[in-house]
């Protein structure tokens, strides 16, 4: 079975999924990879349209994304993962959640249950970001070098921008800059998104947003009313993307979230 995205996988272990937000690509988590890998099988996809994946031939909706990531799992005979996604990335986490694919989640910041005036902010941040990127897509690789330049270039998406790698600004060139699917991913995974069928996951959630986020506003625990298994964890002073402003306190919700998965007794068990 052909599969339809670009995957970085390394590591042994149980399979956990990585799934990382618009304008970015597999490469906004190499903050938490060594770390991870040492525990992990980690599998790390493009989402369509960014990086090295190329667009679906269809709208980018939350359901054709997942329908995407299942695909290629399928693909690689993966049947269940443990996931971790930030912001559109944890959206798609917990619609894997819904269709039972996903043993544990760690949603940070997932998009979808924003209010109308939200919606449009976080659509002109995101716009702002896209076209700023795009102007400035010939210096990213030499601003990436200096912590100047990655905290000029992932002000915004991290609250301490950096202590971000040059591959994690780096990405950004893959991503907001070069994105094929940026625009119609934006509106059609983000704006236009509305959640359903939350009440049948059953797997434990941990939903986690920082304190410092200045784009998902305050749509995150939203999620606790419509997510039975879900608990909310906030990340202080970090930012939308914090993989590398609050490292440490994301591998330890991993840690949880998956340990939770030997405790937790079957929904037709009790």
């Amino acid at each position: 079975m052909p599969r339809r995205l670009f995957w970085d996988r390394a590591g042994a272990g149980a399979p956990l999924l990585l799934l990382h937000g618009i304008g970015s690509t597999h490469d906004d988590f190499a903050a938490l990879r060594p770390h991870l890998e040492t525990r992990y099988h980690v599998l790390a996809p493009d989402l369509p349209g960014h990086g090295r994946s190329e667009p679906l031939p269809h709208r980018p909706t939350i359901a054709a994304i997942t329908d995407a990531v299942v695909h290629d799992l399928d693909a690689l005979r993966v049947p269940q993962v443990h996931v971790l996604g930030n912001s559109i990335g944890a959206r798609v986490a917990l619609e894997m959640a819904v269709r039972g694919r996903a043993r544990s989640v760690v949603a940070i910041s997932p998009s979808g249950l924003n209010n109308p005036i939200e919606r449009a902010y976080q659509g002109l941040l995101m716009s702002g970001s896209r076209l700023a990127l795009r102007r400035l897509r010939p210096i990213i690789p030499a601003a990436a070098r200096t912590a100047l330049g990655r905290s000029a270039l992932l002000a915004g998406l991290r609250s301490r921008p950096w202590h971000a790698s040059e591959t994690e600004a780096r990405a950004l060139r893959s991503g907001f800059a070069d994105a094929q699917a940026f625009w119609p991913m934006l509106w059609w995974g983000i704006l236009a998104d509305r959640p359903s069928g939350l009440d049948r996951i059953h797997c434990p959630v941990i939903l986690a947003q920082g304190t410092a986020d200045l784009i998902a506003a305050g749509q995150t625990p939203r999620y606790l009313a419509g997510v039975p298994t879900a608990r909310f964890v906030p990340l202080l002073g970090a930012g939308h993307a914090p993989q590398s402003d609050t490292p440490e306190t994301i591998l330890r919700l991993v840690s949880e979230a998956t340990a939770a998965t030997t405790h937790q007794a079957r929904p037709d068990s009790a």
